[in-house]
């Protein structure tokens, strides 16, 4: 056995770490945000020897820039405010620390993770198992939509981790069942959605149920105006992470095309016909528009599936399912998933109709994607009659006042809009489609997250 420079725990064999390592390599196609690190070894870390066992049974060979910034700040309890990319290892960056912390020989709730989506909540209790799969951890996931009763009697068993929606925890925790007094780290992941009007005020009343010495971790791409005043009550001198110099991962390419709403699906059958695509994700802004995209494309003769919020649970809980491990090609979604979830062979992802806010566009394209052909493509209404596929890229450099911005050779034209106007609404697209229409070459550039579109 071996000896790590920061503790005197031992850790694995390196023999049987380089074997486990190249059996279980992840050689899916990796970008800079993730492999641009220090060179750090999870070992230094001073890791349970069971937790490490778990790390590189994965597939992890060294942390992620995210990782490597999170991980020892967490290990030593402080809080966090962390800004991370989506697809960078944000899971792993507090479901590791995590681990360490529980004790196992103890049976209440020593963790809590809150995150929007059912789907989010079981993707993040695999991870929690998997890398504890030589811990004896036990980790349960109670979200809406599923029965409480069943969860209810799950909770009188050992659980030591509790993962979940924010509704379902406060229900459960209200009755007596779920006990947070001795909870002392809490994850809000997503956290601008956890902030958001719809979350907060379940957030304020579940964290009078833990104690008043608690370490509180927070996670998301993007970080509003409500993230910030929570830090400010809340976690006032917590650490704040920020890996996000640009907004979308590197290696992504971006196009976006000008058709009318008629030819809409004439182009999406163009691009079936025309790109590789392993599996695609389609996003519409509507469940009507869901379905009816959904039916047009098995008209095409192409595989598809369908998601929104407005479907059962049990229903939803099969989709995904069956489209993560490969069975159809398409998937049609609202934006129930864009925050956060993996599919391993999602190549492609188009947005049908254009997304509402930068931020919810980032959420939608910023997913793990570890094929070498990743495109983005964004279907945009205009005047024209032909189909263009055109290159955009994005940057953050630019003000806050601007939710979508578009530059030209010269900037004074933006400029002055900008000056005159708080906001961009869907309106200004009309500048963009007259741009075009004069043949100047167009970047399309979505500014930083701290905004909003005015309705």
């Amino acid at each position: 056995m071996e000896k790590t420079a920061t503790s005197s725990r031992p850790v694995l064999d390196k023999e049987w770490k380089r074997d486990t390592l190249e059996r279980n390599a992840d050689k899916r196609f990796k970008t800079e945000d993730v492999t641009k690190t220090r060179g750090t070894e999870f070992e230094e870390y001073g890791l349970k020897r069971e937790l490490l066992m778990g790390i590189f049974e994965k597939g992890f060979e060294r942390p992620s820039p995210i990782q490597e910034e999170s991980i020892p700040i967490t290990l030593a309890g402080h809080d966090i405010l962390a800004r991370a990319k989506n697809g960078t290892g944000k899971t792993a960056a507090f479901v590791i620390p995590l681990l360490e912390k529980i004790d196992t020989s103890v049976n209440y709730i020593q963790g809590l993770i809150l995150l929007p989506t059912r789907e989010l909540a079981l993707q993040t209790s695999a991870v929690i198992k998997e890398l504890g799969k030589y811990m004896q951890v036990e980790c349960m996931v109670s979200t809406g939509g599923t029965s409480l009763r069943n969860d209810i009697m799950r909770l009188y068993k050992p659980v030591q981790i509790l993962c979940g929606t924010p509704g379902r925890i406060l229900d459960l925790t209200n009755k007596g069942v779920a006990d947070l007094t001795r909870c002392h780290i809490v994850i809000l992941d997503e956290a601008d959605k956890m902030l958001s009007q719809e979350f907060q005020p379940i957030i304020e009343t579940l964290l009078k149920y833990l104690p008043s010495e608690k370490q509180i971790i927070l996670y998301s791409a993007t970080f509003p105006a409500s993230v910030q005043r929570f830090k400010e009550a809340h976690v006032p001198n917590a650490h704040e992470i920020n890996l996000m110099d640009e907004l979308t991962l590197k290696g992504i390419t971006q196009f976006y095309a000008y058709v009318e709403e008629r030819q809409k699906i004439h182009c999406l059958s163009t691009l079936f016909s025309r790109l590789q695509i392993n599996q695609a994700i389609i996003f519409c802004n509507s469940v009507t528009r869901v379905e009816l995209l959904a039916k047009k494309i098995i008209e095409l003769g192409f595989s598809c599936f369908y998601i929104h919020a407005k479907m059962s649970q049990i229903h939803r809980n099969r989709v995904f399912h069956d489209f993560r491990n490969g069975q159809c090609r398409c998937l049609v979604s609202s934006d129930l998933f864009t925050r956060g979830v993996d599919f391993r062979f999602v190549n492609v992802v188009i947005n049908f109709d254009f997304p509402k806010s930068s931020a919810t566009y980032l959420h939608r394209i910023g997913r793990k994607f570890y094929s070498k052909l990743r495109k983005n493509l964004v279907l945009k209404l205009s005047q024209r009659l032909q189909i263009s596929i055109l290159p955009f890229t994005i940057n953050s450099k630019y003000g806050e006042h601007a939710d979508f911005f578009y530059s030209l050779h010269t900037m004074k034209q933006v400029q002055l809009i900008i000056k005159h106007t708080e906001t961009f609404t869907c309106l200004h697209f009309t500048f963009l489609v007259h741009c075009v229409l004069w043949n100047h070459p167009i970047i399309l550039q979505v500014i930083n997250q701290y905004l909003y579109v005015r309705q």
